[in-house]
C-alpha cells in the first residue's frame, strides 16, 4: 500500500507536469503569433500589396477614408489583424469591441474582404504598415523647391531659353540694320570719288526684287523645296498609318484619372485587375466603381449624386455594362502581355501610358509602333535581382561589360511578338 507521503509526492508531480504542460502550450501559442517581419524585402513586397489593395482608402499615419494603419498590431494581436483584413465582417460580428467601435466610428463603412491574400502577403503588408515610409515630423512638407532642385540639376528653365532666343533674333536684326547703314554710307562716299564709268554704274545700280524672283536659280531652288516638302509629307503620312498617338476619345462617363489616380492615389491595379496576372489589363466593371461610390458622394441618396456617377448607378440597376471606348489598340499580328512587363519586368504604367495620373481625358501617349517597342527592348535592363529564373542568364552574360538587357534574352526575336 502507498503511504500518505507517496500520495502527496504523486500529487505534486502531477501538478508540476500540469504547470509544465501549460507553459509549453503558452510558448507554442506565442510561437504561432510571430513578430511582424522588418526586412527590406518584406517591406518592399508589402508596399506592393498595400498599393494594390489598401491605398485607395488608407494612409499609414493619418486618417483618410479609413483609419490610419500604423500601429495596428499594437492595438490588436497580429492574427486578429490578419483575420480582419481577410474578412472584416466576420470579426465585427464575432463581438470584438475594438473593431465594432471602429466600424461605428466610420459610419458603418464596410471594408471589402481580401480572402485572396496569402499569409505571406499579410505578413509583408503588416511589415510595410509598421515599418514602411516613415515621415520625419520635423521635416518640411514643402516639396516644390526640393523637387525643382533635384530634377532641374542646374538646367536652364524653358522660359529663359525663349528669352535668350528672342535676344539673339533681335541682335541679328540690329546687325542687318547696321550693315545696311554701312553700305549706304559707303555707297555715298564712293559716288563722290572720281571713278570710271563702269565702276560708277556698278556702284549706282539698284536692287530689283522682281529680277530675283524671275531668275533661273530662284525657280530651281523653290521647285526643289516644294518637291522635298511634298515627298516628306507623303512619307510621314505613310509612316503614320495605324499610329494613333494622341488619340483621346470621349467616354460614356467622364472618368478623371487625374482625380482618382492623381489626387486620391488609387493604384492602377485596383481597377485594372488583370494587369499583373494576364495578357490584358481589363476594363473595370461597374461593380468595381461601386466598391467606392456606394459610400462616396452618395449623401442624400441617388438624388444627391452627380450626373456622371448617376450613370454608374443606372448601369448597375439595369445590369448593363458601361460601353467604354478603347484607347490603346495594337494590331492583331502583335502579341503583348501586361503581366510579363508589369509583374516580371517591373515596368511602371507611366512608361508606356505617360503621366496617366495627370490626365482628365485619357489619350494614347506613346506611338506604340514596332520601332518604339524595339528601342525599349534595346535600352531596358532586365530586372534580375531576386529572380532565380535569370540566374543562369546572368552567369552567361557575366563576361560582358554591359548590363543584361531585354535584347540579350531574345527581346528582338520576331516570334516574341509575332506568332
Amino acid at each position: 500500500m502507498l503511504s500518505k507521503r507517496s500520495l502527496v509526492g504523486i500529487r505534486w508531480s502531477f501538478q508540476t507536469l500540469a504547470v509544465l504542460l501549460f507553459m509549453l502550450i503558452g510558448v507554442s501559442a506565442y510561437a504561432a503569433d510571430p513578430a511582424v517581419p522588418s526586412s527590406d524585402e518584406a517591406i518592399a513586397a508589402g508596399k506592393t500589396v498595400f498599393n494594390a489593395n489598401c491605398k485607395q482608402c488608407h494612409k499609414l499615419d493619418q486618417k483618410y477614408t479609413g483609419p490610419a494603419l500604423r500601429g495596428a498590431t499594437d492595438r490588436e494581436s497580429i492574427e486578429l489583424v490578419k483575420s480582419f483584413i481577410k474578412n472584416s465582417t466576420a470579426v465585427i460580428e464575432s463581438g470584438n469591441a475594438y473593431y465594432a467601435n471602429l466600424y461605428k466610428e466610420y459610419s458603418n463603412l464596410q471594408m471589402p474582404a481580401h480572402q485572396f491574400l496569402t499569409d505571406d502577403d499579410l505578413n509583408n503588408l503588416l511589415a510595410y504598415i509598421e515599418y514602411g515610409d516613415k515621415v520625419d515630423p520635423n521635416a518640411s512638407t514643402s516639396t516644390v523647391g526640393g523637387e525643382a532642385g533635384a530634377s532641374g540639376g542646374g538646367g536652364i528653365p524653358s522660359e529663359y531659353l525663349t528669352i535668350i532666343l528672342g535676344v539673339l533674333v533681335l541682335v541679328l536684326l540690329l546687325i542687318l540694320v547696321v550693315l545696311g547703314l554701312i553700305i549706304s554710307v559707303l555707297t555715298k562716299y564712293i559716288n563722290k570719288q572720281d571713278l570710271p564709268e563702269d565702276d560708277k554704274e556698278f556702284v549706282s545700280q539698284k536692287f530689283e526684287l522682281g529680277k530675283v524672283f524671275k531668275s533661273d536659280a530662284f525657280i530651281i531652288i523653290i521647285t526643289a523645296l516644294v518637291i522635298a516638302l511634298v515627298a516628306k509629307t507623303a512619307i510621314d503620312g505613310l509612316y503614320s498609318v495605324g499610329v494613333q498617338q494622341g488619340y483621346a476619345p470621349s467616354q460614356p462617363i467622364a472618368f478623371s484619372h487625374a482625380l482618382h489616380a492623381g489626387q486620391y492615389e488609387i493604384a492602377c491595379q485596383y481597377c485594372h485587375t488583370g494587369v499583373e496576372i494576364g495578357k490584358s489589363a481589363n476594363i473595370p466593371s461597374a461593380n468595381i466603381c461601386m466598391n467606392c461610390h456606394t459610400h462616396i458622394q452618395n449623401v442624400g441618396g441617388k438624388e444627391g449624386i452627380s450626373p456622371e456617377i448617376a450613370k454608374i448607378y443606372a448601369a448597375v440597376d439595369n445590369n448593363q455594362p458601361i460601353e467604354w471606348v478603347r484607347v490603346h489598340n495594337l494590331p492583331d499580328l502583335a502579341y503583348f502581355n501586361h503581366s510579363q512587363h508589369v509583374a516580371v519586368g517591373g515596368i511602371e504604367c507611366q512608361t508606356c501610358h505617360g503621366p496617366i495620373q495627370e490626365m482628365e481625358v485619357v489619350g494614347q501617349h506613346s506611338s506604340l509602333t514596332m520601332g518604339w517597342c524595339i528601342d525599349c527592348h534595346r535600352q531596358t535592363e532586365v530586372a534580375t535581382q531576386g529572380n532565380a529564373y535569370y540566374d543562369k542568364l546572368v552567369q552567361l552574360h557575366s563576361d560582358s561589360k554591359d548590363a543584361l538587357k531585354v535584347k540579350d534574352i531574345g527581346g528582338l526575336e520576331c516570334a516574341k511578338c509575332h506568332y
